[in-house]
């Protein structure tokens, strides 16, 4: 197989780079074991409803509950370092394992270089250092740098994992070559990254503040923009990106909840959730979530009976049944994509619309003083957790359903209107006959992106189809692996696989036995592993 294989394009530039570190910021179960346990434990809750004799502390449930809220607590309190494991992991273009392990490493070498400076110049002391401005991070004192400080080392060992993977070293340390060099340079970068995060830091961490205040002051008007550009964002896949820094960092307000302070608009409200003294939740920082609930559960539903309604007849049937699976979804869990993409594939008129309607959906919430907050999507479970089930008193969540009674009216007639004036094809209307179908991200990506170029054979594509060859082929492989210096690949059919060839892509020796082959290349053999692997997943 030395034929020339074409190879994938790399997602390159800003857009893209940002788009796959958002795609790691996605940790809806921790929200969930976090708000089921704290709700089910908080006594002011469990005497509200009466439950204190069943579910109360000392009881089996109450136990059970605690131990959930442990769970997502813990979760959320090492979020930096999962952010850093997570980004490595999803930018790593191969390899990802040894990625995700580096990044770990270094998180750890950066904190420890912050924390042993912090005791070399006496800044742990009380009253050294502004207050907030040093945590315990995994059992280190270190600076404030929450989850932008596992994303800053998600990145840079994304980086270098992509850029030294296969490095090829001088035959005395080669040994040290491909693989196994990335937790090498991650250490040794990140150990000079904590000494200068000691120095730059605490004025990054005061402009982060500083932003938080600006926002805190802006008022309805800034929570309507916030509203609009989180939706705004979807098509290019940057809203969790954006935000990532309202949720998780100062930026998104502070509050001292039990003597602690907490920074974050979602920490804060997950702290007063587990609070006994929180009559009432900080609508400051659920401004920046509650807007979705009249949206997922209302609005959008709304836009689905209007493209419903418009459908040929004789496709009605089957437009119906996807749209209420879609609507379903939607109202359930906030998973809003079949639906907001369709009009987005169809129609981006209608999208703008309805992003400015979210703006609008986050200022009402704000001004009306609604104070529930979210895991990661606006749904009935959500509400249900952290609007219900609270009581109104504390979240005052009884103007949810009726904003949205009046967004799925608007919704609806809105977007009737407009379908049938702009004669907008939205499913069941398509001018050719066929299958009717909701559209997602894939669709509309594919649609942005119909030119793709192709790279040019490499050397190491050359190698890779001769031990491809020599092995059998493709199928013929059960799985890979290697060690110091011989790959090592278990085969289904061992008379398939051709010593020749093998010697061909620079073995110097094989040795067979059963279905185990190994192939023995030297120490560059992690190299040789990694770019094989590559080569298959092009197939």
């Amino acid at each position: 197989m030395t034929q020339a294989q074409t190879k994938r394009p790399r997602s390159q530039g800003f857009f893209s780079l940002l788009q796959r570190v958002g795609r790691a910021f996605m940790l809806p179960i921790a929200g969930l074991l976090l708000g089921i346990g704290a709700s089910f434990t908080n006594t002011t809750m469990l005497e509200a409803y009466g439950l204190m004799g069943i579910m109360g502390p000392d009881t089996f449930l109450y136990s059970v509950f605690s131990i959930l809220s442990s769970v997502g607590t813990v979760i959320f309190d090492n979020l930096p370092l999962l952010f850093a494991m997570g980004v490595a992991l999803g930018m790593a273009e191969s390899e990802k394992a040894t990625a995700t392990l580096s990044a770990a490493i270094a998180f750890f070498v950066m904190h420890k270089t912050i924390g042993t400076l912090l005791t070399i110049t006496g800044r742990l002391e009380a009253g050294a250092m502004p207050e907030g401005t040093v945590v315990n991070v995994v059992g280190i004192n270190s600076l404030q740098m929450g989850v932008f400080g596992g994303i800053i080392v998600g990145l840079g060992v994304a980086f270098l994992h992509n850029r030294f993977y296969k490095i090829k070293l001088p035959t005395a340390i080669s040994f040290f070559g491909g693989t196994r060099f990335v937790p090498i340079i991650s250490t040794v970068a990140y150990l000079l990254v904590g000494v200068l995060m000691f120095f730059i830091w605490p004025y990054i961490q005061s402009g982060i503040y500083s932003l938080g205040d600006l926002v805190l002051k802006s008022g309805y008007a800034g929570t309507m923009i916030y509203g609009f550009i989180e939706r705004i964002l979807i098509p290019f896949g940057l809203h969790h990106v954006f935000y990532l820094p309202f949720w998780q960092t100062g930026v998104g307000g502070s509050a001292l909840v039990d003597g602690t302070m907490i920074y974050g608009a979602q920490n804060i409200f997950f702290a007063e959730l587990a609070s006994a003294a929180t009559s009432k939740f900080s609508v400051s920082a659920t401004r920046f979530m509650s807007g979705k609930f009249p949206l997922m559960i209302f609005g959008l539903p709304g836009a689905a009976l209007a493209m419903y309604s418009v459908a040929d007849s004789k496709k009605k049937k089957a437009v119906g049944g996807l749209l209420f699976s879609a609507a379903l979804t939607s109202i359930l869990t906030g998973i809003t994509e079949p639906l907001e993409f369709t009009f987005l594939f169809v129609a981006p008129a209608l999208y703008v619309i309805h992003s400015i309607l979210a703006g609008v959906s986050y200022m009402l919430m704000h001004a009306l003083g609604v104070g529930v907050g979210m895991t990661f999507s606006g749904g009935i479970i959500d509400l249900t957790l952290f609007g219900i089930l609270q009581g109104n008193a504390k979240t005052n969540w009884l103007m949810v359903p009726l904003v949205g009674a009046a967004y799925f009216v608007i919704y609806f007639v809105l977007f009737r209107f407009l379908i049938l004036k702009k004669n907008y094809r939205t499913p069941g209307r398509e001018l050719e006959d066929g299958d009717v179908k909701l559209y997602t991200r894939a669709d509309y990506d594919a649609k942005k992106q119909k030119k793709q170029t192709a790279e040019a054979t490499s050397p190491s594509d050359t190698t890779s189809a001769l031990i491809l060859e020599g092995l059998g082929g493709k199928d013929n492989i059960i799985s890979i692996d290697c060690c110091a210096t011989r790959l090592r690949v278990s085969v289904k059919v061992p008379d398939a696989v051709s010593d020749t060839a093998l010697k061909e892509s620079g073995a110097r020796g094989v040795i067979k036995k059963g279905g185990g082959v190994q192939v023995v290349y030297g120490p560059q053999v992690s190299v040789i592993k990694s770019e094989l692997e590559e080569y298959l997943n092009r197939f």
